[in-house]
């Protein structure tokens, strides 16, 4: 069957029609910018995790993570140093640092959690993400599962 059923763009008729860039505000930073950022990020990560500072690495990992169209490189860099993050975390830790999150980070953890569950070929197992997503649940409720299936700013 071809998806691409519709031949006239209806949406052009209607007054009411919502487009995605009206959703949310994207970052106002050039893409190029945005990269740069995420591999600056990335090293600060190594250096917190190389000194065993698992809450402060995520949380350097969870600030100012890029949204909207054109920066899709910079989320592939943020998602493989979540991963990162979350692969060198003992389990038994994992509730502690969770904690340590504001509710806002939890949440776009939680988003990192499915998008890390929904790409293949990553470098971390799926028991780990269901692991972290199974204490995130616990530390953080329901809700933060609900905030993350509605909002509209993906990762």
């Amino acid at each position: 069957m071809d998806g691409a059923f519709r031949k006239i763009d209806i949406d052009i008729y209607d007054e009411d029609v919502l487009h995605e860039e009206e959703l949310y505000t994207a970052d106002p930073r050039d893409p190029a910018e945005v990269v740069a950022a995420a591999k600056q990020k990335q090293g600060t990560v190594r250096s917190a995790l190389s000194r065993s500072d698992i809450p402060g690495a995520l949380s350097i990992a969870l600030d100012s993570v890029p949204y909207g169209p054109n920066v899709d490189d910079a989320k592939l860099i943020t998602l493989q140093v979540l991963l990162t993050i979350m692969n060198s975390t003992k389990s038994t830790d994992i509730p502690n640092v969770l904690k340590a999150l504001a509710p806002e980070e939890q949440d776009t953890l939680m988003k990192y959690l499915y998008k890390g569950m929904a790409t293949s070929g990553n470098d971390v197992s799926g028991s780990v993400l269901l692991d972290w997503h199974e204490k995130l649940t616990e530390v953080a409720g329901l809700g933060c599962i609900v905030r993350t299936m509605t909002d509209r700013r993906t990762v």
